[in-house]
């Protein structure tokens, strides 16, 4: 059998004298929630916001993951919000949680998020991806302060 190893994502692990071959997203899955995949691979609110009138960006110089926030606020009301992140797969899962989660709230409503509560709507986090969710919740916090 010929195997084209240019093109192929997967990785060969030996079990004795038998091979079996797993995904990368295999090895996702052992670390990270169902919910949290979801996020990643169907990321909600992701892109440009024509016609924002609040923008933030927000990084982590630890590992140089960024988030950038465009939102229309009007009234004190979220009425649409959009990301763009560049970062690991818990950055990308948060910031499309958070999105979901701040759309149409009012700005005053969303005193009870926190990196915690955004961690566990998404299932958890293993402790070294703790920053996405803190990532998340500091740039909800520059959207917070610039939309009043």
């Amino acid at each position: 059998m010929k195997r084209n190893y240019k093109l192929s994502f997967r990785r060969c692990f030996a079990r004795g004298t038998r091979f079996f071959y797993a995904s990368p997203l295999m090895r996702y899955s052992t670390m990270f929630s169902e919910a949290l995949l979801d996020h990643f691979q169907n990321p909600r609110n992701a892109g440009e916001l024509p016609g924002a009138n609040v923008k933030i960006e927000t990084s982590n110089p630890v590992c140089g993951d960024t988030l950038q926030l465009s939102a229309v606020i009007e009234n004190g009301i979220i009425r649409q919000v959009r990301f763009l992140c560049r970062g690991c797969t818990a950055s990308i899962a948060c910031a499309s949680l958070l999105t979901e989660s701040v759309q149409g709230r009012e700005l005053s409503a969303l005193s009870s998020l926190s990196p915690d509560s955004l961690a566990a709507s998404l299932g958890g986090l293993p402790p070294a991806s703790f920053h996405a969710a803190q990532l998340a919740y500091e740039a909800l916090q520059s959207l917070l302060r610039a939309g009043k």
